[in-house]
This record gives C-alpha cells, sequence and structure tokens, in this order.
C-alpha cells in the first residue's frame, strides 16, 4: 500500500484528492493548518473523512516537517496548502510569500534531509504568467505575476526547480488554471455567483454584489485537475504542466449560465458592480495551452463549463435548502 502525504487537507483540491487515492487504494494522511470539525466540511460531503489519518500541522514549521517526513516515509506528496484566495494576498502579502514560498523550501529540505524517495507535487498557479505578452500560455511563457499570490507561487516554482537540479528530488509543478466545483470556498468568485444565484432563486437575497463582470478566465472542474495532478506523479521523471481547458469565459457568461440553470430571467437587474471588490491590478485573460499535459500524461479536462456551472448552482440550492 502507497503512502500518500497530502497538505491542505481541508481545501478543495486535497478533499477530490484524497477522494482518488482511497479510490486507488493509498493509506492517505491529511495535514492541515487549523483541522475542526466545521473545516473538514469537505470530506464529510465525499464521505471520507473517516478513511484518511489527520492532523494538525505548519508548514513554516521546518522541525516539523522533518519529523513528519521521517515518521511517514510517504511515496508521494501533495502540497495544496496555501493562502490562495487572491483579494486576501494583496491585505498579507509578507504572510502570503512565508506561507507559499517558505513552506515549500521547508518541505524541499525535509525530503532531501529524511525522504529522499518521496515525489512532490506543487499546486502552482496560472497567475505566475499574470500579465503575459501572449494570448495562450504554455510552460515556456515567461512569468509576470501581477499580485503577491502569483508572486509567492513564482518563487516556490524556482526553489522547486533549484532543488530538482541540485539533489535529484522528484518534484513536480502545475500551472493551475482556475478550477472549480461545488467544494470551492465561499469566497471565491465562482462560488461567491452560485451561492448568490441560488438564494435569489429561494428569495433569500434580492442582488449579487460584484467586481469586474468583463473579465475572462480559464475554468474547468477541479475532480478532472485532480487526475492530472495525480498522473504527474506516475511519470518517468519529474516536469511542470499547464492544467487548463484552453477555453475562456467571461463573469458575464458565468452569470448568464448560472441564473438560468436556477430559472431566473434577466439576471442584470440583480447584479451590481461594486468598485470595492476591483483588484489593484488585474491580470490579463489567461488561457492555457494543455497539449503538453495531453500528449505526456494523456490527460485532458472532461467536464464543460456549462455542466460545472450548473453542478454548483444545484449543490447551493440543495445546501440553503437544508
Amino acid at each position: 500500500m502507497k503512502k500518500a502525504l497530502v497538505f491542505g487537507i481541508c481545501g478543495q483540491d486535497a478533499a477530490y484528492m484524497s477522494e482518488l487515492l482511497l479510490e486507488k487504494g493509498y493509506e492517505v494522511y491529511g495535514i492541515g493548518r487549523s483541522v475542526t470539525h466545521e473545516r473538514l466540511w469537505r470530506l464529510d460531503e465525499l464521505g471520507i473523512t473517516e478513511k484518511i489519518n489527520i492532523s494538525s500541522g505548519d508548514i513554516t514549521d521546518a522541525s516539523y516537517l522533518v519529523q513528519l517526513f521521517s515518521d511517514i516515509q510517504p511515496d508521494e506528496c501533495y502540497n495544496f496548502a496555501a493562502i490562495s484566495f487572491i483579494g486576501q494576498s494583496w491585505k498579507t502579502a509578507e504572510t502570503t510569500l512565508h506561507v507559499n514560498t517558505t513552506g515549500v523550501l521547508h518541505m524541499l529540505e525535509a525530503i532531501k534531509t529524511v525522504s529522499k524517495h518521496t515525489r512532490l507535487y506543487q499546486a502552482g498557479s496560472s497567475e505566475i504568467f499574470g500579465r503575459p505578452d501572449t494570448n495562450i500560455q504554455d510552460e515556456t511563457t515567461l512569468s509576470n505575476p501581477c499580485n503577491p499570490y502569483g508572486a509567492s507561487k513564482l518563487a516556490a516554482y524556482n526553489f522547486l526547480h533549484i532543488y530538482r537540479e541540485a539533489y535529484g528530488i522528484f518534484a513536480s509543478n502545475a500551472y493551475c488554471y482556475n478550477h472549480e466545483s461545488p467544494l470551492r470556498g465561499i469566497e471565491y468568485i465562482t462560488r461567491k455567483i452560485t451561492d448568490g444565484v441560488a438564494r435569489i432563486s429561494l428569495g433569500m437575497a434580492k442582488e449579487l454584489r460584484l467586481g469586474n463582470i468583463e473579465s475572462s478566465r480559464d475554468w474547468g472542474h477541479a475532480r478532472d485537475y485532480v487526475q492530472a495532478m495525480w498522473l504527474m506523479l506516475q511519470q518517468d521523471k519529474p516536469d511542470d504542466y499547464v492544467l487548463a481547458t484552453g477555453q475562456t469565459h467571461s463573469i458575464k457568461d458565468l452569470l448568464t449560465i448560472a441564473f438560468a440553470h436556477a430559472g431566473v430571467d434577466n439576471w442584470e437587474k440583480y447584479v451590481v458592480e461594486d468598485e470595492k471588490f476591483y483588484r489593484p491590478l488585474e491580470p490579463h485573460t489567461l488561457c492555457g495551452n494543455n497539449a503538453k499535459a495531453k500528449e505526456k500524461l494523456r490527460w485532458e479536462p472532461s467536464t464543460s463549463f456549462e455542466t460545472l456551472v450548473g453542478e454548483m448552482v444545484t449543490a447551493d440550492i440543495k445546501r440553503l435548502k437544508r
């Protein structure tokens, strides 16, 4: 039985990854910064909480990570632990750098020191590209982050490459484009919209306040993406991959589909653009070229944007009715 260590166990990606690993017969150890019953709701919804060895831990504590890797000796490690909400990264830039970058450095040091056989997956981000000079990005696109979150992920990526080359550590990075699901946090724009639409459809709210509704993103389903992440650690050599759908949709598209799915007409009369939700710097439209993942991992996303949005709206309506 393989052993997998999953950091950020309370988050969306960690929940789906844990589900996948359990299906494949792994023994799963989940680590979270603050593990409480309320924060484990995603694992509860998937029905897997009791199947995982869950504990609290701080990835910025180097000695803790050395002891953890020494004790567990995991075959694979999936790092989803991060301050990942971009809005928060502007308010806590120093903490974002500390968690998202120093935490990864400590993991690499722990693997190098006490668990050299461990294969590491690092959850990178399309925000590393930020404001690229190309409409479609791939693994060769130059980095140009435009927020603290993207900058911290780029720094972690650089450390990963250094340790991979210097010490032969199997460490792979994914440029993850936006991937959503019913397990996404309410602070993210997709869940904010689907939850808001659900509330409006049930008569629990009369408006939905948003920032720039003209912006577009490359959105996929998180359950599809964790398949690619797992495949990355099954390869003969570590490498970096763009995980994306190759299609972009605007927030207006998202609103149109979400309100229609909930049976609400004329969404414009419910949506209010509020400047307080604007970002200091808005990235250019990010759209990923997943050709490398298709060729080497034999992977491509299977869930359409319309299906994704409909699934999220349905889930939020059910939650609110409960």
